[in-house]
């Protein structure tokens, strides 16, 4: 198709968090910048609505674990544009057995320690005390590597010096730190399941931990996810931060600080093709808009960024190759959004917890890793869960703008369910699932089902059709080993960039690090593209 277009220093395809967040620091180092999203309301999946009368309801994400550990919200000075969070305190926690009380997760470690002790014994409780004080160093290091380009290079520099948090038995100078190194690395590669057995013994805890590292997707027996739970660590720092207003808070300072910094955010005009144009790109929008520029930093699905070249023209065999190496999967799991008439009552908590409780926290709500195997397994083969694995959020306790006053909102989350269902459909069965879910809840705190006033379904085939969530798959592609670092999400396509598309960047959760609520990737791109120097005056 021939015609030109507006000039643009630089266009972001997709206005989910990444983009907004790669967008911005375009803005701010004074380019023109102009973001096109598919949907009517920017932020994707970090996005909230009034889903019922009063209630404002996360679409996607709820908690935001990792953005708080980065450079992002300094760096763009967030909360002068109204951005505000209130620290999840307690962060977590884990109910109880009919032999132990719940574990309650302070940022206090000593605090937390205490409770560990109350449920599983000294010895476990001193455990913790260690695993805090070992993975802390190796989760920072896990964090800077995500907030830098993927490679060995740079892999290798943000784990340098972490040495003396593994122990060996060789001797010598050289003996020893070889030793120390292959230790290390062995224990970063090794599975979550393998580090919990490494350090604990009470299966309640070991349960609560799993659960924690297996909202990155993959199980706790897959090899390379001990840092997914290590991560826990960071949380005695910084723990969990809930944005008041809801998750989409994050969305609407990003808006605002690119507003005002000049940039253009367009909803509801999705882009239909990217096609170069001699020394620049041409980005075609449905509506029939042209941009021109010699910068598109593409923040939506991978999937949907190869779409997009194909329809401007880009080699068909190279981009059914990409496809071909793309690991969707089928689906992490499912959400169910729900207002109430009262916080859910949980069983034998502590006497000494704050006034909102244990509602600050994630409420993990699994006691035996046998749950999670089973819950995995079923899925594996296109059935619903025997049992889900829910992990339950009612921030409403500590941000009262969510909800009328004697209200609640309150998200579940519940993994594992999958996309392709082996017997029936989602249409006829998400309500099936959702009650199990619900009920679920119900098992630790009874009498919750009496408080539910609305509820919302968002099955796989929702989290897809309304999300853009390609396989109802929350972190785009895989978060297996293979699928990291300088894999993601194939080795050609690591880097943020497509080979043979000069000018092309690629962000979001289909690249380096992966899904979650971090800005990392859009902090990758963003800088990338400022470091080219062929940009229109």
């Amino acid at each position: 198709m021939s015609g030109h277009g507006e000039r643009r220093d630089a266009v972001v395809v997709g206005g989910g968090h990444n983009g907004l967040i790669a967008a911005a620091y375009l803005a701010k180092a004074g380019r023109d910048v102009e973001v096109f999203e598919r949907d009517d309301i920017p932020g994707g999946a970090v996005s909230t609505v009034e889903r019922f009368p009063g209630h404002r309801i996360d679409r996607g994400s709820s908690a935001h674990l990792m953005i708080r550990h980065s450079p992002v919200l300094d760096d763009l000075d967030l909360a002068s544009h109204g951005l505000r969070y209130v620290d999840c305190d307690p962060w977590a926690f884990v109910p109880a057995t009919d032999t132990a009380p719940a574990i309650v997760f302070r940022t206090d470690l000593d605090a937390t320690c205490v409770s560990i002790e109350r449920s599983c014994g000294a010895k476990d409780a001193a455990a913790y005390r260690q695993f805090v004080e070992i993975w802390t160093p190796r989760a920072r290091a896990v964090m800077d590597a995500f907030y830098r380009p993927a490679s060995m290079g740079q892999f290798g520099r943000a784990f340098a010096g972490l040495g003396s948090t593994a122990t060996t038995e060789r001797t010598g100078l050289i003996g020893r730190r070889s030793g120390a190194m292959l230790n290390l690395t062995a224990e970063l590669m090794a599975s979550g399941d393998s580090l919990l057995d490494r350090y604990f013994d009470s299966e309640q805890l070991k349960a609560g931990l799993a659960w924690f590292g297996a909202q990155s997707g993959p199980p706790m027996n897959a090899p390379g996810t001990a840092p997914m739970v290590g991560f826990a660590a960071l949380m005695h720092l910084i723990p969990p931060g809930r944005a008041i207003g809801g998750s989409g808070a994050l969305t609407d300072a990003l808006v605002h600080r690119i507003g005002a910094d000049g940039g253009r955010i367009v909803c509801g005009d999705p882009a239909v093709s990217i096609t170069r144009c001699g020394d620049h790109w041409r980005v075609q929008t449905e509506s029939g808009e042209r941009r021109c520029t010699p910068t598109v930093i593409n923040a939506c699905h991978v999937l949907a960024t190869l779409d997009l070249l194909a329809a401007g023209g880009f080699d068909a065999g190279t981009i059914d190759r990409w496809r071909r190496d793309i690991v969707v999967g089928s689906g992490i799991g499912m959400a169910v959004r729900l207002g109430t008439t009262a916080l859910p009552v949980y069983r034998d908590l502590p006497d000494d917890l704050p006034v909102h409780g244990v509602h600050s926290a994630l409420g993990l709500l699994v006691t035996d890793r046998a749950h999670l195997i089973r819950a995995h397994a079923a899925a594996a083969v296109g059935a619903l869960p025997p049992r889900p694995a829910v992990v339950a959020m009612s921030f409403s306790a500590i941000d009262p703008t969510l909800a009328p006053e004697g209200r609640h909102a309150i998200n579940l989350w519940a993994q594992w369910h999958p996309y392709r269902l082996a017997g029936g459909d989602w249409s006829t069965l998400g309500a099936q699932a959702a009650a199990a879910v619900c009920d679920e809840v119900g098992r630790h705190a009874p009498g919750f089902a009496e408080s539910i006033a609305h509820r919302y379904i968002q099955t796989p085939e929702d989290l897809e059709s309304e999300l853009g969530l390609i396989g109802g798959n929350i972190m785009h592609v895989e978060m297996s080993i293979d699928q990291m670092f300088m894999w993601r999400p194939t080795p050609d396509l690591a880097g943020h960039r497509v080979p043979g598309a000069d000018g092309l960047f690629l962000a979001g959760a289909s690249t380096h690090p992966g899904g979650g609520v971090t800005g990392a990737s859009g902090y990758i791109a963003g800088h990338a593209a400022l470091r080219r120097r062929r940009l229109f005056s």
